[in-house]
This record gives structure tokens, sequence and C-alpha cells, in this order.
């Protein structure tokens, strides 16, 4: 399975920040939308990805003054991306060796997604449920 198979499920828009907006916009956008990363996007290009750890590091390193810088400032930057056709059991392995919660999905070049490490812990652990109650059936008629 890949990763366009999540973002059909998931289906949606993808949130997006820009590197010049300004910390605290991108704080209160993640409060509104419940959200803990965004891709950032100069034009149609991934520069980078805000998250909560961002935050965190910022904020322990500048205190209150952090809310006053821009995105592009704070961002991780280069993002690790993957693209829609990559496999959901490598991007798993991905975010594991990096120690990374967030993707962004591309289609040559373009942002098409955003996927979260539980986004692909979900679609795994349903695909093992359907697998079980299959084994199950065939076992029952067996």
């Amino acid at each position: 399975m890949t990763i366009s198979s999540i973002l059909e499920s998931k289906g949606g828009e993808t949130i997006v920040a820009t590197p010049d907006m300004s910390v605290s916009d991108a704080v209160r956008l993640f409060a509104e939308r419940r959200i803990g990363a965004v891709p950032v996007l100069d034009g149609d290009t991934v520069v980078g990805i805000m998250s909560e750890r961002d935050l965190v590091h910022i904020v322990a390193a500048f205190g209150a003054a952090a809310l006053d810088k821009n995105v592009g400032e704070v961002m991780t930057s280069p993002p690790i991306t993957v693209e829609k056709d990559h496999s959901i059991l490598g991007a798993l392995g991905l975010m594991t060796r990096r120690r990374i919660r967030h993707l962004p999905v591309l289609d040559g070049g373009e942002l098409i997604g955003f996927v979260s490490i539980g986004d692909l812990v979900k679609y795994r652990m349903d695909r093992i449920e359907q697998d079980a109650a299959a084994m199950r059936d065939y076992i029952q008629q067996v």
C-alpha cells in the first residue's frame, strides 16, 4: 500500500504556513485547528515544517520574544518529504529512523497532502484488523 491510500481515506485540505508568517500566528493556527505541525510553503515549494517541537525549542531559547519571530526562522528545514507512491511501511521506517512525526506528501514536487505517524499507524491497524477478520471468516468456513 502507498501513501496515496492514506490521503484518499483522510481527505480534506492541507493546512500550511508561510516563512513570513509570525510564530504567534502559527501558534494560533495550531490551537484553532487542533494540529501539531504544518508544512511551510514558499510559493509552491515546501521549504520546511513547523511543529510543536520547533515551538518548544524557540521558546526555550528566546522566551516570549519567540512569538515575534517568523516561521522561516524557526521551522525545521530542509523538510523530509515522500512522494505519493511511497510505501506506507517505508514511510513508517523513515519516520522512525529520522525521529519525525509528520511528512509532506509530494506529487512531482507539488504538495498534495500531509501525513502524521498517527495516520500511518491507524491505517496499518485497520488493515491488520481487516486481515484478521478475513482469516476468522475463512477458518469458520472450513
